[in-house]
């Protein structure tokens, strides 16, 4: 087993944290400081003005030969982006009104565990460690991390910062409600957008279908849209209710799914870690 200390010493090309914020706080620096990349996947750095916050289908652009440490955006907020991004880049995203359905993954073992012993029969509170205060099984919370002093809480505030953070447009008006349900793996997520110009859903389709990472899947006569059991396990963004929302001019509905250890975590560090590996500036410590 190799310490962190000589993991610092080993001087190693890139090394992705995933220990939490304070660990992050307190060794990113020393490791971005011998020329090692640092990916990120806590809130440590995301919205440090001088770190990139990156989805490389979208911002990879951001990372420079001098960047050090880049951070993972959270889960929820990577999936949504990835189908925002082509809209916001053809029509302008004014506003956003976001539902998010997370699962209780996103909690970690904790969150697993609770669902996993009230499905036996095993009543809230008897458990070792609970996740959340409630019951999660056969009912949803509607809290995601902690209440801010203006009613928010800290996961939805997420979703509003990083957003604009990855889009480049502090200007888009965000609001958000994050809840919790009885489901293992894989968030959902219902987002109305409006946008700045008209557009056409069938352009808006095209857009999708066209940018990687992105599964379209939108055939309501059939019953196709995304569904958390279906993305599970797989990397991409399932998108699909795809609808004109008729009661604000230029509004549409989505519905976005992803596997939230997946793209919203897991693969999207190992994109950024491959495209410093193709950058050509990617691996100073080598040459």
């Amino acid at each position: 087993m190799v310490s962190v200390e000589g993991a610092i010493a080993a001087r190693p090309d890139i090394a992705i944290f995933s220990a939490g914020a304070s660990a992050s706080k307190t060794y990113a620096p020393r490791f971005a400081e011998n020329g090692t990349f640092v990916i990120d996947n806590s809130s440590a750095w995301r919205m440090e003005p001088n770190v990139p916050l990156v989805v490389p289908e979208i911002n990879a652009d951001t990372i420079t030969p001098e960047t050090r440490i880049i951070a993972n955006p959270n889960c929820s907020t990577i999936q949504m982006v990835m189908a925002l991004a082509p809209i916001h880049k053809a029509f302008g995203i004014k506003r956003l009104v976001i539902s998010t359905y997370q699962s209780v993954s996103g909690s970690g073992i904790k969150g697993i565990n609770q669902l996993n012993c009230e499905e036996n029969g095993q009543t809230h509170g008897s458990a070792p460690t609970n996740a959340y205060p409630h019951q999660i099984y056969r009912n949803i919370l509607p809290h995601g991390g902690d209440f801010c002093d203006n009613g928010y809480t800290t996961e939805e505030e997420k979703l509003v910062n990083e957003t604009r953070k990855i889009l480049r447009d502090n200007k888009i008006a965000i609001t958000a409600t994050v809840c919790r349900v009885p489901v293992t793996g894989g968030h959902s997520e219902s987002v109305n957008v409006e946008t700045e110009r008209p557009f056409e859903l069938d352009e808006v389709r095209r857009l999708l279908e066209a940018m990687p990472g992105v599964v379209v899947q939108d055939d309501p006569a059939a019953n196709l849209y995304p569904m958390p059991i279906n993305a599970y396990e797989k990397d991409e963004v399932f998108v699909g209710r795809i609808r004109r929302d008729f009661s604000v001019a230029n509004g549409m509905n989505l519905w976005i799914v992803s596997d939230n250890l997946r793209k919203g975590a897991a693969t999207n560090a190992v994109q950024i870690a491959k495209y410093l590996i193709n950058s050509k500036f990617g691996m100073l410590n080598s040459e």
